[in-house]
């Protein structure tokens, strides 16, 4: 049963904890409870409202409209606010006050991201050998394949070994910014060698692809008004360094990451410092409980390459709703 009274995140709930609650969880009676959020939105506010001072920056003079906060883990979440509603074309909202109250919020999302990437990964031939490795030195899988393609890339960077084998991530649809279920995967510039190397070329293809589709997502938001110069990153896949680093690459923006990586905790936990009255309101408490932990810049040599690899990225998708329309041709 639903009630009808609508409160923004960060109020306080009732009279706090009730007597029946308090004994449930080993906590006092009355602490406060505040009225709460979805995991990605919290997540969201984790990360999009810290103190950037001093980070060499461009967004430290800019409202705090100008950050992304991508939220990345199985599937991955991407949340732009505004002080006004903009409607996207493929991206949810605008909802008012969903997240950081007195603002709109637009989310787009990747249907699988960490997932597509353990399915790549795990599926090729040569996991056994790569397990294998990785486990006699205590690494896991990801850490190992990111040394290895360090080993590989000989003199050029490491992204530049994907120039002939190209990815589109929606092996399980598109929620944004096409919101197309139908959609499916595709892979270019296979051949029949399946060894190690191979392996992790196309673990970094679906990386690359991953952050692409990061990149769709912000121009369609950008194209309907949003203006934004910052990627604030957290959740499991923001440990990965490769990950990070070709997001910031592919969309030419300074990646943020939080000193806390449990970002989603940080939002309830700022949530449940503004239900208690320890801050006037969750903009003050955003700005004192998120703490920048490393800022990751976009290597600017590389632009021309990924503005290629982005230009194959739109093909694919357009060749895939070709190949649908020949089939479907009476």
């Amino acid at each position: 049963i639903f009630g009808n009274q609508v409160l923004p995140p960060g109020a306080s709930l009732g009279n706090g904890l009730t007597p029946e609650a308090a004994r449930d969880l080993g906590l006092l009676p009355g602490i406060a409870v505040a009225a709460s959020l979805i995991d990605a939105h919290a997540g969201g506010l984790g990360v999009i409202g810290a103190d950037v001072r001093g980070h060499g920056l461009v967004c430290e003079g800019q409202p705090v409209t100008s950050r992304l906060a991508v939220i990345c883990g199985t599937s991955s979440c991407h949340m732009g606010i505004s002080k006004d509603p903009i409607f996207v074309p493929g991206v949810w909202g605008p909802y008012f006050s969903a997240m950081v109250p007195g603002f709109w919020l637009n989310e787009g999302g990747q249907s699988v991201t960490g997932k597509l990437i353990d399915h790549m990964v795990q599926g090729h031939a040569a996991f056994p050998e790569l397990q294998a490795k990785a486990t006699a030195r205590c690494q896991s899988v990801y850490a190992y394949l990111n040394s290895h393609l360090d080993l590989i890339k000989k003199a050029q960077p490491v992204g530049f070994l994907t120039v002939d084998l190209h990815v589109w991530p929606d092996f399980h649809g598109n929620r944004s910014p096409l919101a197309d279920l139908t959609l499916k995967g595709m892979v270019t510039g296979l051949t029949l060698s399946q060894d190690l190397d191979d392996l992790a070329i196309l673990y970094l293809a679906t990386v690359q692809a991953i952050a692409l589709g990061t990149r769709f997502i912000k121009e369609a938001m950008e194209a309907a008004g949003h203006s934004i110069s910052t990627l604030f990153l957290c959740g499991g896949l923001s440990k990965n360094p490769l990950f990070v680093q070709m997001h910031a690459d592919i969309t030419g923006m300074p990646v943020v990451l939080s000193q806390e990586v449990e970002s989603v905790l940080v939002g309830a936990a700022i949530l449940g410092a503004c239900a208690s009255g320890d801050f006037a309101s969750v903009q003050e408490a955003m700005a004192k409980m998120s703490k920048v932990g490393k800022v990751v810049f976009p290597r600017q040599e590389d632009k021309k390459y990924y503005d290629k690899k982005y230009q194959v990225f739109l093909k694919l998708v357009e060749h895939q709703m070709e190949y649908l329309a020949i089939m479907n041709d009476d």
